[in-house]
């Protein structure tokens, strides 16, 4: 139930936040704003991509400058630390998935649009469940099924009986389970309390200031607006970090596939 301030007349934003209905009667269920916003996201980051690398020059500006900086810092932060001398054959993907979740969670505080695609669970999702399958893909495809199996089983120095009674089965389930869970649900519940927070804070100072002025409320909706603002600041930061972090993991995930003994 949505929490309730100044009697029963505010009520603070909730899970009806997250709830969209399709985009005209009749439409599938599925087509909603987060589905449109995806969508759209994935055209603007085509179109800037475009803009930015379609005629590069020798001195790079504008959106250049902009997508040189972006794919030097995933270069330079994420492929080369986990992925070594594999990592510009990765680089594509890695500043695809970087580039696009970042975009998406821009959407939370870009005026008109106002929510992050990543906060419904679905999209982290699906990038968890691609990152895994890669994962799995090439450490089957390098070290085969039983060599891939041994490697997180038996690493190097562990007496096997030690490792087959207590090793083994936390990394089997750390490896299967718990590493794609979390990869998505970091980045959908850092995505969603965000959006939450922001549309509390607005919501209170839209309320004590536009929809019941009073005197004594005044002060409520000051700082409601304060608080807002300070935490789109904060929020931006998280956004990117997010991004970054998820982005980290994917490589280190890939890293690991490749080379399971480091």
């Amino acid at each position: 139930m949505p929490a309730s301030l100044a009697g029963d007349d505010f009520t603070a934003p909730g899970l009806e936040l997250f709830d969209f209905p399709p985009l005209w009667p009749g439409a599938p269920h599925w087509l909603n704003k987060p589905v449109l916003l995806a969508a759209v996201g994935v055209i603007l980051l085509c179109v800037l991509a475009w803009g930015a690398f379609a005629r590069p020059s020798l001195v790079p500006r504008g959106l250049q400058h902009l997508g040189e900086y972006g794919y030097l810092f995933v270069r330079d932060q994420v492929a080369r630390p986990f992925l070594g001398a594999d990592a510009e054959r990765w680089m594509p993907f890695l500043l695809s998935l970087f580039s696009l979740i970042l975009l998406w969670n821009l959407f939370g505080v870009i005026p008109g649009v106002q929510f992050p695609v990543n906060s419904h669970i679905e999209f982290p999702v699906v990038f968890a469940v691609v990152v895994y399958v890669i994962k799995l893909y090439l450490g089957f495809r390098h070290h085969g099924v039983s060599g891939y199996l041994k490697s997180l089983m038996f690493p190097p120095g562990l007496p096997k009986p030690l490792a087959l009674a207590f090793y083994a089965p936390i990394e089997l389930l750390h490896t299967f389970v718990f590493a794609p869970f979390t990869h998505a649900v970091r980045l959908f519940a850092n995505m969603f309390a965000g959006h939450l927070l922001l549309a509390f804070f607005s919501a209170v100072g839209f309320w004590f200031l536009v929809e019941h002025p009073t005197v004594p409320g005044f002060s409520v909706g000051l700082l409601g607006v304060a608080m807002a603002v300070a935490m789109t600041g904060l929020e931006i930061f998280i956004q990117f970090l997010q991004a970054f972090l998820f982005t980290m993991l994917a490589a280190m995930y890939i890293g690991n596939a490749l080379n399971p003994d480091h």
